[in-house]
């Protein structure tokens, strides 16, 4: 239940975000005239925020990048109410300012716990994990094989000794059975019925 919850407490902090940041593109016009008439900051900050603001909520929203995106946003959060709101006895810019806290809070409590189930960060890491796991039981499978080549070409090496009596040249020579004579470890080829 707390997987449920924090995905969608994470969801609605990046639409918050993403819905702020289309406010600031659709009109960037009225956003530049807020931003030069409660700051000191250039009005041209006005589209690079929207920007800004679409983007990393859409990451979060997403849960791509979740736990830099978050502290991104938590500190431009910050910066928002120390350069805009820093007035906290003023009523509306106290309710601003407030909010804002409380939101960065949010955004440090996804840092916190970004790695949870159903998210993409998580899932990329146990897929990484699970290919991890994949490989070294290949290897080690590979390893497997290397050892059981190695203890045949030992073995072939004994039946080589023992070729050269005649009761061995005939069990090698019988048709239906595999030898191997390169000394690889893989049977040869059956030979044909005529070639004996």
């Amino acid at each position: 239940m707390s997987a449920i919850a924090a995905t969608i407490g994470r969801i609605l902090l990046g639409a918050l975000f993403v819905l702020s940041g289309i406010q600031k593109l659709a009109a960037p016009a009225a956003t530049a005239d807020y931003i030069a008439a409660n700051s000191v900051l250039s009005p041209s900050l006005a589209i690079p925020t929207g920007v800004f603001e679409l983007v990393a909520g859409a990451l979060l929203a997403l849960g791509l990048m979740s736990r830099l995106v978050s502290v991104l946003l938590a500190g431009f959060t910050l910066l928002t109410v120390l350069i805009f709101h820093p007035q906290i006895t003023d009523p509306v810019q106290g309710m601003q300012a407030l909010k804002n806290i409380a939101i960065a809070g949010g955004l440090l409590m996804v840092f916190a716990y970004g790695q949870m189930r159903w998210h993409y960060d998580h899932v990329r890491a146990v897929r990484k994990s699970e290919a991890e796991t994949l490989q070294a039981e290949r290897r080690a499978r590979e390893a497997e094989v290397a050892q059981a080549r190695a203890e045949g070409l030992a073995e072939g090496r004994g039946d080589a000794h023992v070729a050269t009596t005649p009761h061995a040249v005939t069990a090698r020579a019988t048709p239906g059975t595999y030898v191997d004579t390169d000394g690889d470890g893989v049977p040869d080829r059956k030979r044909s019925w005529w070639r004996y």
